[in-house]
């Protein structure tokens, strides 16, 4: 769910010259495509996060920034999710933890809190270590955003499995 984010044009000025980006929008996928085209190490593909079209262990890092955030979006109570966006938190992150080479890492930018994304990320099936920080300008009125970060073949931390396991008890 790149967008028209410059994030992946920032991380190739950064030396990131390899960056895959993805959105389900075939329109902003084309614009981005046209907006750095002089960037030969920036890919853009139209896919679906719940079924990515990329081969199993095929990436270091993956890298997302609101994007799970939208399968949220039309949930009312936060302390309990509808299965439907469980189940479909659960398959995106199955597919991220599919993609991941061991040793790789997902981080997840958001601004859900720790105690409603971190249910969803711990569970052991993905086969990664969970932590977490908060961000911020240090201003009492500002809104924090949360980085999460996952490492495929570490072990969750036992609080962790248990607060994935709490995910899905009715």
């Amino acid at each position: 769910g790149c967008g028209n984010s410059a994030l992946s044009h920032d991380l190739y000025e950064l030396g990131y010259t390899d960056v895959t980006s993805i959105d389900f929008s075939p329109a902003c996928i084309a614009a981005m495509r046209t907006r750095y085209a002089r960037c030969p190490g920036l890919r853009w593909a139209v896919m679906d996060i719940r079924a990515l079209a990329f081969p199993d262990a095929s990436f270091d890092v993956v890298l997302e920034k609101g994007t799970l955030d939208v399968l949220m979006v039309e949930e009312t109570d936060p302390w309990h999710v509808s299965p439907q966006a469980a189940a479909a938190m659960r398959q995106v992150l199955a597919e991220v933890s599919r993609v991941l080479r061991p040793g790789g890492c997902f981080i997840s930018i958001t601004f859900a809190q720790p105690h409603f994304r971190k249910p969803h990320y711990a569970q052991e099936a993905f086969g990664w270590s969970l932590r977490h920080a908060a961000c911020g300008d240090g201003d009492a009125a500002a809104f924090h955003y949360f980085l999460y970060v996952m490492r495929k073949g570490q072990p969750l931390d036992p609080r962790d499995v248990a607060l994935g396991r709490r995910l899905h008890q009715p």
